[in-house]
């Protein structure tokens, strides 16, 4: 029996891509490692071979509220910190809608007035605590711990309420805790709803801003580590060949592709628009000769018929690989990604010539194979939403990290694809590429494959020193 017991808590399903589609347990078991997921989401992880603790309790609706307006407080003191309103802008209106929701909504607008300052917000975190010390919750998750007395708790990802009462419980007990961030945009927007006593970060800058927004975390409990996002980019067993692939998903090997990744109807409502600007640029590209083709991969959460009409109008260029990933229930965090999945997105990188979007993530996983990314940077003519712009989208904190505006191709007008896709085969984007690594470099720890072995390397020097 191994003398080492991690407990890794999967909140919601965005860190199963990380850390149980992956080989971070692999990694575990062979340094003497007990690894068991305690596991919140639908999905059976015991499917794959892997152990875990089905965890079943939900908050306190009350907990929601504070959380709420932790968030709201939390951006309004970091905008009128540092004269920011881009702060602001991460704000959410709520649903209004019925006596139910005016009420949660009056509370939450209470919480937020007692909460101004420094004191204010502490006084928050800790009432998340306090609240959720007093839930069914709480003390089924320390049963839980008492039974399994694991040497640390390490949740996946910072942000879900429902991360609050297993680390709480697990702090009451005196087991050590952790948390990764999940994503780069993450600490810009408030979404630190979970205290940890150590933190696990993506890169030197992420841990300045953890510092800068939380001033209170000591830095010897941060950790650098990078994500294991990106490491399946390096995993060699995942490729399949061209041939293979594009019999698969009914691609034509004389044609080079552009992928084009979508994003979620909130942060950008005219993505079939861009669609279709892409499509009649390559429509364009091809009637002088080209021979080019558009794969679409469509953002996982995103399962509306919002593309279909452009599909079904450039049926010979567009042809749709959707992600693998499977709906279990009705909102966002319940749309879970597959192991599947992470073999389709690595295979649909590789066989791309570049990838377009706006301001995602999909930079960095074309980067790891030396593609450019294009940026779409200008608003369509008839916008679904008025107040809605690439201009806003461009100016949120985490784009701050480019360290070259030639990080990226940028489209600055639909005009403009046909010509830049042009370039971009002419291979005029050594320097884009160049730059987009040195931006990876930046928001990531390098080397980028390395990255699960150094949060093991971390998660030893815990149980050490505790």
């Amino acid at each position: 029996m191994s003398s080492k017991k991690i407990l890794i808590l999967l909140p919601d399903g965005v860190g199963l891509r990380n850390f149980a589609f992956s080989n971070f347990v692999e990694i575990g078991e062979q340094l003497g490692w007990e690894v068991i997921f305690w596991n919140q989401t639908p999905f059976y992880l015991s499917s794959l071979g892997l152990k875990e603790i089905k965890l079943q309790v939900k908050p306190r609706p009350f907990t929601d509220l504070i959380k709420r307006a932790k968030i709201n407080s939390e951006l309004s003191h970091f905008e009128n910190k540092w004269n920011d309103s881009v702060y602001s802008s991460y704000k959410f209106s709520p649903s209004s809608s019925g006596i139910k929701a005016r009420l949660k909504n009056t509370i939450v607008s209470i919480l937020e007035s007692r909460s101004k300052n420094e004191n204010g917000l502490k006084q928050l975190r800790n009432r998340l605590k306090k609240s959720e010390r007093s839930s069914k919750f709480y003390d089924h998750c320390k049963v839980v711990l008492k039974r399994e007395k694991p040497d640390i708790v390490f949740c996946t990802s910072q942000r879900p309420v429902t991360a609050i009462a297993p680390l709480t419980a697990a702090q009451d007990l005196n087991i050590p805790t952790a948390s990764f961030i999940f994503s780069w945009d993450n600490l810009s927007k408030a979404t630190l709803v979970v205290e940890a006593d150590h933190y696990f970060v993506w890169s030197k800058y992420m841990m300045d801003e953890l510092v800068k927004y939380y001033p209170y975390i000591n830095t010897k409990n941060i950790h650098i580590t990078g994500t294991p996002q990106f490491e399946a980019h390096y995993n060699a067993s995942l490729l399949i060949s061209k041939e293979v692939f594009f019999e698969q998903h009914n691609l034509d090997l004389q044609k080079k592709y552009i992928c084009f990744s979508g994003d979620d109807i909130t942060t950008s409502p005219d993505d079939p628009q861009y669609l279709e600007d892409l499509a009649k640029a390559v429509q364009t590209l091809n009637a002088e000769g080209l021979h080019l083709g558009i794969i679409f991969r469509r953002c996982p959460v995103d399962f509306s018929g919002r593309y279909q009409a452009v599909i079904d109008t450039y049926p010979e260029i567009i042809k749709e690989i959707s992600p693998l990933w499977e709906k279990q229930g009705d909102s966002w965090n319940t749309i879970l990604p597959t192991k599947a999945d992470v073999a389709l997105q690595v295979n649909t990188v590789q066989y791309s010539s570049a990838l377009i979007n706006l301001g995602s993530t999909m930079v960095f996983d074309a980067v790891t194979h030396n593609k450019s990314c294009f940026y779409i940077n200008y608003d369509v003519e008839n916008k679904k939403v008025e107040d809605w712009s690439t201009e806003n989208i461009y100016k949120y904190v985490h784009f701050r990290s480019m360290p070259s505006s030639n990080s990226v191709i940028w489209i600055n007008s639909k005009n403009e694809i046909a010509n830049k896709i042009a370039s971009l085969l002419n291979n005029d984007d050594e320097d884009v590429i160049r730059n987009a690594k040195t931006w990876f470099n930046v928001i990531n720890e390098s080397p980028a494959d390395k990255a699960s072995e150094r949060i093991w390397k971390c998660l030893e020097k815990i149980k050490t020193n505790n």
